[in-house]
Formats: structure tokens, sequence, C-alpha cells
């Protein structure tokens, strides 16, 4: 199990980002959350092969009206989530 903090740049606020990358969650398995910070969409994802899989269809862009600029992604210790849910 790992977890991931990802940090999403771009066009991504008042575009669907949050929701379309919960619903990404639920297919690929994930848990953890998703939020509006400041300029940018804050992750912490938690799974296991699919980890991997769901960080990059975030990156490719989570909302069809969403630009990812850039991001950052960096694992940190397990956090145990028991879904995945979007905070405001």
């Amino acid at each position: 199990m790992k977890t991931l903090h990802i940090k999403v740049f771009g066009k991504v606020q008042g575009v669907g980002f949050r929701y379309f990358t919960e619903r990404l969650a639920l297919q690929y398995h994930i848990t953890g959350t998703v939020q509006n910070v400041d300029e940018h969409v804050e992750i912490y994802a938690t799974g296991n092969e699919t980890l991997s899989q769901f960080e990059q269809a975030v990156i490719r862009g989570a909302s069809p009206m969403s630009k990812v600029e850039s991001y950052t992604s960096e694992e940190i210790s397990p956090q145990p989530f028991n879904r995945f849910t979007t905070l405001k």
C-alpha cells in the first residue's frame, strides 16, 4: 500500500476537476481525498497496483474542461483512508 501527495496546477478549479478525480478514484480503487487549495488542487491517494495509473489519468486531465499546466507528486507514509472523498 502506497500513498501519494499530488498537487495539480493550471485550470483545475471551477471546471469539475475534483468530481472527475473522485470518479477516477472509484474506477481505480483508490482511497483518499481531493480538495481545492489556493490556486491548485491537492490530492492524497492511497492504493496498490493501480495507483500510478490513477495518477497518470488525473494528470492527463480528470475533467474535459481542465488544463493541467504542472504538478508535483511525492510518496508519503501510507495513510489509512476508508474511501475517496471530496473535501470543501
